[in-house]
């Protein structure tokens, strides 16, 4: 990583039981340096010559009086400031605010007011039961793996969105008919509701080509304009006869998405599906 000078070679944080907030804070110094070393104590050493977090009142603990919090409210964990700190290293400024509020910001609030978390549970049950000898760093470390995939799993689908937005773009600039055709098939919705597209086209993975209607908005499944009831739950031939369309060789029975032989196929019945709307009373 490019701004791997920026993270020390150690980073120390408290021993004994372990939360999501320091597992997590743990992972995400570890994603931006793959070689650092986390020290645990109850103590922090004197002149210690690396990154302190959750322990001994500096800049990335929160246990102190006067712990930041945030603009909303949500009180800030060691998770969050090192977030705040470090973020925009891995997303852009956009991004890493979107992820503070809707991952870091969860974890951050069940660490200081215990509120409900099932990825703060999960990560809790590392912990060794109370009458076991096994070695309590070591479950650390295991916990901060799997936090260590969550947090690649998370980049990972956020770059990749990031790279959809721009196939989506493309359609978007030459939709014709409020009808909007992707060159691959890639997460659109986050990009295409709330514009005046109702119709998305992109090529399946079976062959050919599937056409989905468009939400009417983000907190809603409703489309805007749905498939003929007629079509629905057919396919082949039986689909062919009902809809007059000859590339068209299936309907979704709940008649958001078809799937066609060609983009052509797939435009058709875009085409006809809104024609029926506007002629039903």
């Amino acid at each position: 990583m490019d701004n791997i000078h920026q993270i020390p070679q150690r980073a120390f944080t408290h021993s004994g039981k372990f939360h999501a907030d320091d597992v997590f804070s743990a992972a995400l110094l570890t994603y931006l340096n793959p070689k650092i070393q986390i020290e645990r104590g109850y103590e922090v050493p004197d002149d210690y010559d690396g990154i302190v977090f959750d322990i001994g009142g500096g800049e990335y603990d929160h246990h102190h009086e006067g712990a930041p919090v945030r603009e909303n409210g949500v009180p800030y964990g060691a998770f969050g400031l090192l977030w705040k700190s470090f973020g925009t290293v891995i997303l852009t400024q956009e991004e890493a605010e979107h992820f503070d509020e809707s991952f870091v910001q969860p974890l951050d609030l069940s660490d200081n007011t215990g509120s409900k978390n099932e990825v703060a549970e999960i990560i809790s049950l590392f912990n060794p039961p109370w009458d076991s000898e096994i070695d309590q760093d070591q479950c650390f470390l295991e916990a901060k793996s799997l936090a260590l995939t969550i947090l690649r799993k998370k980049f990972e689908h956020i770059e990749s969105s990031r790279r959809a937005e721009g196939i989506v773009g493309e359609a978007l600039a030459n939709a014709k008919n409020q009808i909007a055709v992707l060159s691959q098939g890639v997460p659109w919705k986050k990009f295409i509701i709330g514009t005046d597209i109702e119709f998305v086209i992109y090529p399946s993975d079976r062959g050919g080509y599937c056409a989905q209607g468009v939400p009417l908005d983000r907190d809603t499944k409703e489309l805007k304009i749905y498939f003929p009831e007629e079509w629905r739950g057919k396919r082949g031939d039986e689909l062919r006869e009902s809809s007059g369309i000859g590339e068209l060789h299936f309907c979704h029975n709940s008649g958001f998405l078809v799937a066609t032989d060609t983009v052509e196929g797939a435009i058709k019945a875009c085409v006809v599906a809104k024609e029926r709307q506007q002629e039903s009373p």
